[in-house]
Formats: C-alpha cells, sequence, structure tokens
C-alpha cells in the first residue's frame, strides 16, 4: 500500500519552489496544462503551481510512507481519547449535579425502587444480588469528601484526555509527549489495580491500551532521547524528503563545463583512429 498517495489523496499535494535555480528546475516541469511541480509527499509532477516558496532550508518537512502510516495509528489514538473525554466529561456532570442536589435524587430514587424492584422480579432476577442496585446505594451513601474529590477530579482527568487527543491528533511533537508523560502518570495505578484483584476486562483493556501508547510513542517518535532523540527522528524524515534526495543527485552530478554539455558516454562517442606506433 502506498501510503503518500493516500495521504495526498486525502490532504491534497504538498509542492515547494526552492530559490536555488538548478533545484528548481529538478522540480518543475512544463506541460501543455502549464508548469508542473514535483509533490514532496507522493512525489508526481502536478499542476496547479507551488504551494509555497524560498530557500531550500525552509522548505516544510513532509511525512512519507510509514510516517503516515505511524500518523494514521496516533489518529486512532486519538480517538479513542476523545471518547474517553466525552465520557469521563458526562460522569463529572453527573457528579456535580448528584452533589448539589443529593437529597432530591435520593428521594426520587427511594420513590422509584418498589417499580425497579418490580421489574427485576418480572424479569426474573434476584434484587437480592443485583449488582447493579448495590452501586446505586453505594454511590447514593458516598461521603461529601469523596464527593469533592471527584467533583474535582473528573473534570481534571477529562480536560487530560482532551488535550492529549488533540495532541495525537495533530501529530505535534509536545502532544506526544504529553500524552506519553499523562498516560505513564496512571500506569502505576492501574497495575496496582489489577494486582489486587479488581480484574475486568475493562480494565485490562484500558491498561493494553496504554501500554502500548506509551511503547509506541517512545520508540517511534523517539521520545526522551530513544534511538537519537529528535535529531535522529528529523534526520529519517530529512532522508525521505523528495528534495533531499534531488540535492543528492544534483551534487552527485557531473559538473558541466562553461560551453559545453554533459559529456557523452564512452559508448556514444565516435571511434578515433588509433595512433601508429613507433618502431622498435
Amino acid at each position: 500500500m502506498d501510503w503518500s498517495l493516500l495521504g495526498c489523496a486525502s490532504k491534497g499535494h504538498v509542492t515547494y519552489a526552492p530559490d536555488e535555480p538548478e533545484l528548481r528546475d529538478r522540480l518543475m516541469a512544463p506541460t501543455a496544462g502549464g508548469t508542473a511541480w514535483r509533490c514532496l509527499r507522493c512525489g508526481a509532477f502536478v499542476t496547479g503551481g507551488q504551494h509555497g516558496s524560498g530557500p531550500v532550508a525552509a522548505a516544510p518537512m513532509v511525512r512519507r510512507g510509514k510516517e503516515l502510516r505511524s500518523e494514521l495509528i496516533l489518529r486512532v489514538f486519538a480517538v479513542e481519547r476523545f471518547l474517553r473525554f466525552l465520557i469521563i466529561g458526562v460522569a463529572a456532570y453527573g457528579v456535580w449535579w448528584f452533589k448539589y442536589d443529593q437529597a432530591g435524587i435520593q428521594r426520587a430514587y427511594n420513590n422509584a425502587l418498589p417499580a425497579i424492584r418490580a421489574l427485576y422480579q418480572d424479569l426474573g432476577f434476584d434484587v437480592s444480588h443485583s449488582k447493579l442496585l448495590v452501586l446505586i446505594n453505594h454511590t447514593l451513601t458516598i461521603s461529601p469528601r469523596w464527593l469533592t474529590i471527584l467533583t474535582i477530579g473528573l473534570p481534571v482527568y477529562a480536560v487530560i484526555e482532551l488535550v492529549e487527543s488533540i495532541g495525537l491528533w495533530l501529530g505535534q511533537r509536545w502532544g506526544e509527549y504529553f500524552a506519553m508523560v499523562a498516560t505513564s502518570i496512571f500506569l502505576p495505578l492501574e497495575v496496582y489495580e489489577l494486582a489486587a484483584g479488581r480484574i475486568t476486562w475493562l480494565k485490562v483493556a484500558t491498561f493494553v491500551i496504554n501500554l502500548l501508547l506509551v511503547i509506541y510513542l517512545v520508540w517511534t517518535r523517539r521520545l526522551f532521547g530513544v534511538r537519537g532523540g529528535k535529531a535522529a527522528y528529523e534526520a529519517r524524515l530529512r532522508s525521505e524528503s523528495v528534495i533531499e534526495a534531488e540535492q543528492a543527485a544534483l551534487a552527485a552530478a557531473p559538473p558541466a563545463q562553461p560551453g559545453h554539455g554533459p559529456a557523452p558516454p564512452a559508448s556514444a562517442r565516435p571511434d578515433t583512429p588509433e595512433r601508429p606506433r613507433p618502431d622498435r
């Protein structure tokens, strides 16, 4: 699969006209429809003019190939983080509402409890073993101190998840660092929960997703100096750049002599008569 072509299909082509004349000539081609410029992502020549111009040092570093696949993976994590933000945000609103109207909610629940018990019996469930009713009763009797902690903690947690989602979606390095650090902070707590025997499929899935995200970010994005750090990461981006390849080809080409074109290959040169060797 050509990820570069997929990237251009979804984002559009990225072209650039460097100020350096020789390099500029290698990135453009005249066509019947006008001047075509070489896309820095997929490498194809496309018409419509260049998106930017300036010195080659100011050319954008465009992600290509496997980097686009990595960007897609991070966006999947970003969507998962955004869903967490929505869920935690709704929970935070519910806790806030409950904190300031606990008595009213308690009365409403007590009034609805006979109907709930009747519904359980009609469905053939044992009310005394209902985990849902036990959870509701425990929630209604939670202490004001814990309510205050949840009222503050849940919105903060939701904002953290939102910032992670935005940073991962944009593919910014600050977002990758933020997501890695924020996710790592909660890993010890998740390990403790699992080690204490409170194992559920949701906790296991959450732990696995968070652990995979931390490992993936550190390894592929070379965070905290891993595998050469930021310098090595940007060097690899430059090595895969279309402009970098054209610069290397330009540097490797033999210099043309003034007033002469490039020297033809040996096979194309006309044969010259061999000079007679003197008799000895």
